[in-house]
């Protein structure tokens, strides 16, 4: 018995299920570009065994959290903010009698996949195996094969980038540098604690951005000088990109003396709710201006409202699953950073969205005309089979293949890459399949686009 099928997520047609069967053999093996991640690059640092099953698949997983919190389960009881920390064995409990919760959701794909290709366990969840399945668990998290360094390898992961902050030290990219693991451990530039106004503590976050490049940041040229110094400091650990992780889409391109003077008020938390919105604006196109000199690729992630939950917020923190889409704007949001770089060649914008409706009616005409973007896959809160299928089928008439990215994880749970890109590989494959048997690909040249979604575009985009 397994827990899962060898013809998952493939269509239910028996010609067009053999021809993914086929696309899907010729990629299963590739390895994996993970180029957008939020994986502990401690982990890989140190390479010390993880602890326990709860903090592989539970704690750090917000899908997990967000579902059993939907049906009342209080985050205490799943060892969250407690002091001290809850019964590991407990906390495992309580999810594998909550597994039923997670049926036809792309969590308990993912899960499976760990479950049965990792850890050999052929049996689904449930609290009567629970015990079991946490001691196999623990027993072999114990031994070298499960080392985060060795599990890399195991998942054929090429590169792995993970998300930093420009106020973190990046010593643990340092260590994994002269670790001598097989492929790469890079970091991400994402800047929101310094560019975003309405992230805590932004004041003290610009006053300790100083102390780490020792240039003021106190005036708008000295900030920028400090933001730009950090970029190449990431860069020179391998870095590769940036994220933006913004409200909105909004852009601005104010002149000098008018940025300099709102980024005063701002610096001074004298602005204003639309102030605010408007310095994020302009820094999207600041961060544009200084991908272009010095060839990181820019990914912008917006239209998430972000710890909508108030309560939870002020008791845990943030990141705990509340986080929740909003309708977002691209063709008039982006139109001032387009208007000054949209049809600059060396410049690569990856754009993201969690607002479906906005895939045909206005990012796939974007990046189907603008040479300096490129379309992100499903992301997040449609990072699903049903939502990769409606990515593809909403962009491809109109941007094609090749002005999308492939695919990235965009995972804090490591043991879930490899189950992820498996989904996506499977769902690009049926896609392709059906345009096989409708004779509008030949089978060759379906093979070659498979081979890219799964590995070439990402590997390119991203500049690897």
């Amino acid at each position: 018995m397994t827990i899962l099928h060898e013809d998952r997520l493939f269509p239910a047609e028996p010609n067009t299920r053999s021809i993914a069967r086929r696309l899907y053999s010729s990629i299963s093996d590739l390895p994996i570009i993970s180029p957008h991640g939020h994986t502990n690059p401690r982990w890989f640092a140190d390479n010390e065994p993880f602890p326990e099953p709860t903090q592989l698949f539970v704690v750090p997983d917000h899908y997990v959290l967000r579902m059993l919190h939907s049906q009342g389960i209080p985050l205490e009881q799943l060892g969250i903010g407690t002091t001290p920390p809850q019964d590991p064995r407990s906390v495992w409990r309580i999810f594998a009698q909550h597994y039923y919760l997670f049926r036809g959701t792309p969590s308990r794909l993912w899960l499976d996949f760990a479950f049965q290709e990792l850890f050999g366990l052929d049996a689904r969840l449930t609290p009567a195996n629970a015990d079991e399945y946490y001691d196999s668990i623990v027993e072999k998290l114990g031994t070298p094969a499960f080392r985060p360094r060795s599990l890399f390898e195991r998942f054929r992961l090429e590169v792995l980038a993970t998300t930093d902050s420009p106020l973190d030290s990046l010593a643990h990219h340092e260590a994994i540098r002269a670790s001598g693991l097989k492929g790469r451990i890079i970091p991400t530039f994402r800047p929101d604690s310094v560019v975003d106004p309405d992230f805590p503590e932004f004041q003290e976050n610009l006053a300790r951005l100083a102390q780490m490049t020792a240039v003021d940041t106190s005036n708008w040229q000295g900030y920028l000088s400090a933001l730009r110094r950090r970029r190449l400091e990431f860069k020179a650990l391998g870095c590769t990109s940036t994220d933006h992780g913004h409200p909105t889409a909004a852009t601005a391109d104010l002149s000098s003396d008018s940025a300099a003077r709102l980024f005063h008020k701002i610096a001074s938390g004298d602005g204003d709710a639309k102030e605010r919105e408007l310095f994020r604006a302009q820094m999207l196109t600041q961060m544009a201006a200084m991908s272009l000199e010095d060839g990181l690729v820019m990914q912008i992630h917006p239209g998430s409202l972000r710890n909508h939950n108030t309560q939870l917020f002020q008791r845990f923190g943030r990141d705990l699953g509340a986080d929740i889409p909003t309708p977002t704007n691209y063709v008039h949001a982006l139109r001032p950073l387009l208007d000054r770089f949209g049809n600059e060649p060396s410049l690569t914008i990856i754009l993201f969205t969690l607002d479906e409706s906005t895939y045909s009616r206005e990012l796939a005409p974007l990046a189907g005309h603008y040479p300096c973007l490129r379309l992100g896959p499903a992301w997040w809160f449609h990072d699903s089979p049903e939502g990769m299928m409606r990515f593809r089928e909403y962009t491809t008439e109109t941007a094609g293949f090749y002005n999308t990215v492939g695919f990235n994880d965009d995972s804090r749970a490591f043991l879930s890459i490899p189950a992820r890109h498996d989904v996506a590989r499977r769902v690009d494959c049926s896609f392709l399949a059906r345009l096989v048997a409708d004779h509008r690909l030949d089978e060759d040249e379906a093979r070659e686009i498979a081979a890219d979604l799964a590995y070439g575009l990402a590997r390119t985009a991203y500049r690897l």
